[in-house]
């Protein structure tokens, strides 16, 4: 498969011109325990914006659980979302949305049509993650579980590929987009304790790490090969 960029949580397939992010949880701010949460429109939309600055992309997909609660849309978070498509829209980006488990009310704010599912030119399946999808491709790219990594005391959300992860295929794993969840953290975890259907072992799985202060991206081997030097 073609190369890819990995920024700031989000993947990036230059073949196809396309930018992916999955896990933005908008509404978790207002069910926050802390006193002083996150602004979680202004960072979502100025890292998105930086992304797309750097990348142009053609088409930016979000690959599920747009939103977190599953009962209730929190005040505001319609229009973070209406700003979010509007501003990518109105940079002729096209824009794809993926349902993932929390979207059940996606469908009622989401400017525009919303799958379970795309396939793009080059064979990338892109779903949530949640559940198999009824797409089938040469690569995988998904969400849901928000990997993250922790090294020399630092916890780092992080890319997970493994070369041959889901049917003989290359699956990528991306990490929650919302700098507000904690996410899963690999060191921790063994056997198929991810919970995404698509991820059979962690010991496969290589993280990769996007330094921001050093501008540089790090690729590490396959977890079970160095899980002990961590």
């Amino acid at each position: 498969m073609d190369e890819f960029a990995f920024r700031d949580r989000a993947v990036y397939l230059p073949g196809t011109e396309t930018l992916v992010l999955a896990d933005l949880h908008l509404g978790r701010a207002a069910v926050s325990n802390v006193s002083a949460p996150l602004d979680e429109r202004d960072d979502l939309l100025d890292r998105l914006a930086r992304l797309r600055a750097t990348f142009e992309p053609s088409t930016v997909v979000f690959a599920g659980d747009i939103l977190h609660s599953f009962s209730t849309v929190p005040s505001g978070v319609d229009e973070t979302v209406a700003e979010l498509y509007d501003r990518c829209v109105d940079a002729d980006v096209d824009v794809i949305a993926i349902e993932g488990n929390h979207d059940r009310l996606l469908d009622t704010v989401w400017p525009a049509g919303v799958d379970s599912a795309v396939k793009l030119n080059d064979g990338t399946v892109i779903c949530h993650g949640h559940t198999e999808p009824n797409l089938r491709g040469k690569r995988y790219l998904i969400g849901h579980d928000h990997p993250a990594i922790t090294i020399e005391g630092r916890k780092r959300p992080c890319l997970c590929v493994d070369p041959e992860g889901y049917r003989g295929n290359e699956l990528l794993v991306l990490p929650a987009f919302t700098r507000l969840a904690g996410g899963t953290e690999l060191n921790r975890l063994h056997g198929d304790a991810f919970q995404s259907p698509l991820v059979s072992s962690v010991g496969s799985l290589q993280p990769t790490v996007w330094d921001a202060d050093a501008g540089e991206t790090f690729r590490f081997p396959p977890l079970g090969e160095f899980r002990r030097l961590l």
